[in-house]
């Protein structure tokens, strides 16, 4: 699993011309789902991206967490993340989850991230989304295998 967590003032996805998810403050994540990922996986990360202390807190310290500031998130599905270009100019997903496991973790994280922060919107799984996004920083997180090791 792979999630690229951006900390932003606001976020915004659209599908064919709709705006379909929209937060203000808080965490834009693009989650890449791999082959080998599994629930105790989504978990794992989950936990980690909710507790992570990167918003200010008085003294300007990054101490404070999403349930501190009542934060936000927009979850996109972005299988792109396992992009492997080590060999010619065009990209492998091979690394990527098959798309039915894929979504229906992604789902579940939807499910289980919304179980702890209070407003979660999402992307569509499967389509082609215009992302916007108000960085806020700029802060960004990526948290792959190497965040567990």
């Amino acid at each position: 699993m792979k999630l690229v967590i951006q900390k932003v003032t606001e976020a915004s996805v659209h599908v064919e011309g709709e705006c379909i998810g929209s937060i203000n403050r808080g965490f834009l994540v693009f989650v890449g789902i791999g082959r080998e990922d599994t629930k105790e996986t989504a978990d794992q990360y989950i936990k980690k991206m909710v507790n992570l202390r990167i918003f200010a807190d008085a003294e300007g310290k990054t101490n404070l967490s999403l349930a501190d500031v009542g934060g936000e998130v927009l979850l996109i599905s972005q299988f792109t993340l396992y992009a492997n270009c080590k060999k010619g100019n065009r990209p492998s997903f091979f690394h990527a989850g098959e798309p039915q496991m894929a979504e229906s973790l992604y789902e579940y994280m939807i499910e289980k991230t919304r179980e702890q922060v209070p407003v979660v919107k999402t992307g569509r799984f499967g389509a082609l989304m215009q992302v916007s996004l108000v960085n806020e920083g700029p802060f960004t997180i990526i948290l792959d295998e190497s965040t567990f090791a």
